[in-house]
């Protein structure tokens, strides 16, 4: 059974996530265009084995929002998680994110000394949203006019470049519908992506087992930020998906399970 659970972030934030399983502990962060059920597909390959806690990041789901977004607010919000974990179970905790989630998920790496590895799935910083200035100006039209499930593809097409099958196979699920319900967050986190760049400096000191998760059909300016995220941590390894790119999650979830698995066990 799904047990919800909340935590207050470093702004008075309610931050809420779910868990279930048997097992280590393992943290799971969604990306932009999502809450905690676009893992859906992935999470029930990994319950028999670890319990696992995903996260609905601010402005949506079961969390809530602040009056102003900065992302280093989410960077706390999901230590704030990790730290929660890690008290209730005893345990040091893995943290997998994707996408943007997984830049939210390094920086909080920075933040909490209750983890014992990470799993980044293609982080979003800035060389992945393909024209950004123009991307982000259509959404602003679209959210404006109330036109989420436009704005929705829009992000997905022409924001990091899925295909149209892999657009397809998401709106075949029945998560369409929480990802079209957070939509108004888009703007922000594509304006934040398409300007924060990875700052190798920040996290030479890193001591953490890092696994980059890489789509083999993935974009060149993404294949660009994981290969320097790469070069830039001490104990870090790329994983790439075979035939895929950036929605895995969706298209291939064994794939990421399995990758999570081989490295958690």
């Amino acid at each position: 059974m799904t047990h919800p659970h909340h935590v207050r972030s470093v702004d008075g934030t309610t931050i809420g996530y779910v868990s279930d399983g048997t097992g280590p502990p393992l943290v799971m962060i969604h990306g932009a265009t999502a809450d905690h059920t676009a893992l859906s597909r992935v999470v029930p390959l990994l319950e028999p084995h670890f319990t696992v806690h995903a996260v609905d990041r601010r402005g949506r789901g079961l969390s809530g929002d602040g009056p102003s977004y900065d992302i280093s607010l989410e960077y706390a919000d999901v230590a704030a998680v990790v730290d929660d974990v890690a008290r209730s179970s005893g345990q040091k905790v893995a943290l997998y994110g994707h996408s943007y989630g997984a830049v939210c998920a390094l920086g909080a790496s920075r933040l909490t000394a209750d983890l014992d590895r990470l799993f980044l799935y293609e982080p979003g910083f800035r060389g992945v949203v393909l024209d950004p200035a123009q991307v982000v100006r259509q959404l602003d039209d679209l959210v404006r006019a109330g036109d989420h499930d436009t704005a929705l593809e829009l992000a997905y097409r022409a924001g990091v470049g899925m295909s149209a099958a892999e657009v397809a196979a998401m709106r075949a699920l029945p998560t369409w519908s929480a990802r079209v319900a957070t939509v108004p967050t888009i703007p922000r986190e594509f304006r934040t992506a398409a300007e924060l760049a990875f700052d190798s400096s920040e996290h030479r000191a890193l001591d953490l087992p890092t696994v980059l998760l890489l789509g083999e059909q993935s974009t060149p300016g993404q294949k660009d930020v994981v290969a320097r995220i790469d070069a830039a941590l001490s104990h870090s390894k790329v994983v790439t998906l075979p035939s895929q790119a950036h929605a895995a999650q969706v298209t291939a979830p064994w794939l990421v399970a399995d990758a999570l698995l081989a490295h958690l066990r």
